[in-house]
């Protein structure tokens, strides 16, 4: 869902796959004590979940939109 919902805002993101990838495992668990997934970061903030208006107000604080 995450990867839909940045695609249709035009967002590039990187999706790192913490089931085949140690390094994306330690960050995730450095970003999120191992609460769940997804976790999104926009520069710099950390989402947890699907919270779309928190990545919305974050999209638009990058990039300029209201």
């Amino acid at each position: 869902m995450v990867k839909e919902f940045l695609s249709r805002h035009n967002v590039a993101y990187v999706e790192r796959k913490v089931d085949v990838d140690r390094e994306a495992l330690n960050e995730f668990f450095s970003l999120n004590a191992g609460m769940g997934v997804p976790v999104t970061v926009i520069d710099g903030e950390v989402v947890r979940g699907f919270d779309q208006a928190k990545l919305l107000q974050l999209i638009n604080k990058n990039t300029g939109g209201a």
